[in-house]
């Protein structure tokens, strides 16, 4: 009894990726609404834009860490990405740009770690 108390043979094991796609579409999701109804719902804007870049710099950041094992070639482009999205978020935000081109960049991330996992 005690061995089935905490397994659940039915539901399969989550992997780092799969936590990584499922937070790259929440907030996806989020951003997708938000942009929208941007005219009729700021606050929700700022909120699913500050989501975004929270992402992206907390991306980042572990890319810069010398014991990251991503390969240069793809740290190097996830540092890029975050950089450009820092910039692209601040245009949202003040009107002059819409959130369309952020949606579609976390969209093909999570295209890369479906299939990336499917690899394997």
């Amino acid at each position: 009894m005690a061995k089935t108390a905490y397994a659940n043979p039915e539901q399969p094991l989550r992997t780092a990726r799969d936590a990584e796609y499922e937070v790259f579409a929440r907030i996806t999701r989020r951003l997708r609404a938000a942009a929208g109804c941007a005219a009729s719902d700021y606050p929700g804007l700022v909120g699913a834009v500050h989501d975004n870049r929270t992402l992206w710099a907390r991306l980042n950041a572990d890319v810069s860490l010398p014991e990251n094992g991503l390969p240069q070639d793809l740290r190097s482009r996830i540092a890029y990405l975050a950089e450009f999205t820092r910039r692209h978020s601040q245009k949202v935000l003040h009107g002059t740009a819409t959130a369309d081109v952020l949606i579609e960049i976390n969209t093909s991330v999570m295209r890369g770690l479906r299939r990336e996992g499917e690899a394997k």
